[in-house]
């Protein structure tokens, strides 16, 4: 199958949450993503965009509408590709921001690893020159 569906972008990701108003106000303040235009879903979310494109779909659920692991899953990570290291890297700090960075200057790449509230993994990628 390989050639018949090439990818070209990530879509949006999709993320259940019991925090949604919380989680709407991180993303838009940390990633600099804006709320906009959703669907008439019978269910209560958010969408957040990247320019035109909605990246992040937050589904607002209760405790008990989960049981067992479901309760519990989380997304391990997914990332997004950036510019501006230095400036994002210093909003993390000035925000007090948790992050970690990992310099893999083989790969020319810098990853910013954030969390948000209910604890999703994330990180920001920065091309730098290979190997230095």
């Amino acid at each position: 199958m390989r050639g018949y569906m090439p990818l070209k972008a990530l879509d949006h990701v999709n993320i259940r949450t019991y925090r949604l108003a919380e989680m709407v106000v991180w993303y838009c303040n940390v990633l600099g993503l804006e709320k906009g235009p959703r669907p008439n879903f019978p269910f209560e979310g958010a969408w957040l965009y990247l320019g035109d494109n909605p990246v992040i779909h937050l589904v607002a659920v209760q405790r008990d509408d989960l049981t067992g692991s479901e309760a519990d899953l989380k997304l391990e990570h997914f990332a997004f590709s950036a510019t501006g290291l230095d400036a994002y890297e210093d909003k993390l700090k000035q925000s007090g921001i948790k992050y970690q960075r990992v310099d893999l200057p083989d790969f020319g790449i810098v990853q910013l690893n954030i969390w948000d509230p209910d604890g999703n993994h994330m990180h920001i990628d920065f091309k730098i020159s290979k190997g230095g």
